[in-house]
């Protein structure tokens, strides 16, 4: 590894560990039977099975692997109100009163829910996880870019109540000290949070509302009962009125069907050293997180106490080793922040964001009737935090509303069966539209 790049002291793991025990507490007894089988132990079916334990449901989640090793503690640590959904959208029929198509404006009203439902959660649960409301600074990156967000500030406000403005390029250094924007959005109804320990205070929270959690157990073949499900594991079979599926960006050849909906794209980040005080307090003044409007896109904010860089995005569209991604996350770092020049990555990891075709979140259940919400699209804390507790209320029958991405057109594409083969292609296309559209500002 080059030394120029790399710590000595250097982990391909992520900085949010340092914080908990991935090891997690031995395995619990697998039950023979209870009221919901959750499968994938991240936010979602942890939020899933906190709601569903206040309703007086007996939930168990079953996780292949250790508990939170998945995106739910990989993730930037971003919190979004709304501001990403519906961008892949434009055709749909029925304007609001605000401007906004009224199917996507219930859509973002959802997703501002999901904001409200986390603050929600950490403060009931007396969650200890830095969480913060500081904004969020988009940066454009072609006056082209600039125009399209000016255009959406509206209708932000209006159906997310995003607390959203604009901010010119001469202004930019209000936000971070650098000039490599036009100029950018601010989005105030956004926050931040260390995403190991919001994991780990639901994982907490789950088992104080009495479900039970089991790391290391790997669900196989489901069958239909006549009263419910059967659920084969490596540690035997358990019996359930309901399943869930929460595995998102690592959902595989379990559930084929929901499987080929999905398109697994990997996303990494790096943190850098500790750094020195004034040039750590100078880099994002308000202390917001950061991201882009590049189709490569960058996300990036300062470590819970201050120290340090956290810079995430698509080095590369699929899973490659730290020493393929480091470095080019490294170098995304300098082109926004010379300043930065000579200091070293300590830790690099990547993990799973599940995209859907319609760049929508999805809830739903299955023909069989298994129930599921995935689809984060690159925002997930919040959104799937908050399906997953919409599950839970659906299923306890305690829902006083049924949400926007429940039970919607889940596409797929003909032939595609979940192996994403064309990511690479991609990636290529749109470095090159991202050099061209810089090129032509």
């Amino acid at each position: 590894m080059d030394p120029a790049i790399f710590h000595p002291d250097f982990k391909s793991r992520p900085y949010w560990w340092d914080a908990i025990d991935m090891s997690n507490d031995a395995p619990a007894d697998l039950p023979a039977r209870a009221d919901v089988v959750i499968i994938g132990g991240g936010l979602t079916g942890l939020n899933c099975a906190i709601e569903l334990g206040r309703g007086g449901a007996h939930a168990v989640v079953l996780e292949a692997e250790a508990l939170g090793c998945g995106a739910s503690t990989r993730n930037g640590g971003g919190v979004s109100g709304g501001n990403s959904i519906g961008k892949g959208l434009s055709g749909a029929k029925g304007r609001s009163a605000g401007g906004a198509d009224a199917i996507i404006a219930a859509m973002i009203g959802d997703a501002a829910e999901s904001l409200t439902h986390i603050e929600s959660i950490v403060a009931r649960e007396n969650i200890a996880c830095f969480y913060e409301r500081t904004g969020r600074f988009i940066g454009a990156f072609t006056p082209k870019h600039y125009a399209g967000m000016s255009g959406r500030i509206a209708m932000l406000n209006d159906v997310a109540e995003a607390d959203a403005h604009m901010v010119p390029r001469d202004q930019q250094r209000e936000e971070m000290a650098s000039d490599y924007y036009y100029g950018g959005m601010v989005i105030n109804r956004t926050s931040k949070i260390h995403p190991a320990l919001y994991h780990r205070g639901l994982m907490d929270a789950a088992r104080r509302h009495g479900a039970t959690l089991l790391g290391q157990t790997r669900a196989g073949a489901l069958t239909r009962l006549a009263d419910g499900w059967r659920v084969e594991t490596n540690r035997g079979p358990i019996e359930a009125r309901e399943v869930v599926i929460a595995t998102n960006g690592y959902t595989g050849g379990l559930t084929p069907d929901l499987k080929r909906r999905l398109i697994p794209v990997a996303s990494h980040i790096i943190a850098t050293e500790v750094l020195d005080p004034a040039l750590a307090a100078s880099l994002i003044p308000k202390k917001r997180t950061l991201a882009d409007s590049r189709r490569v896109l960058c996300y990036y904010r300062m470590s819970p106490d201050g120290t340090r860089v956290i810079f995430g995005g698509r080095a590369r569209f699929t899973q490659v080793s730290p020493e393929v991604s480091a470095p080019l996350l490294h170098a995304m770092m300098l082109d926004r922040w010379p300043q930065l020049k000579g200091v070293r990555v300590t830790h690099a990891w990547t993990g799973n964001v599940a995209f859907a075709f319609d760049h929508l979140p999805h809830m739903g259940q299955t023909e069989k009737g298994l129930h599921y919400a995935l689809g984060c699209n690159g925002s997930g804390v919040a959104i799937l935090s908050y399906l997953g507790a919409e599950i839970g209320k659906k299923i306890l029958g305690n829902a006083n509303k049924v949400p926007a991405f429940d039970g919607r057109n889940f596409p797929t594409r003909p032939f595609y069966s979940g192996t994403p083969w064309f990511l690479p292609a991609i990636g290529t296309w749109y470095r090159f539209r991202d050099w061209l559209d810089r090129r032509l500002a």
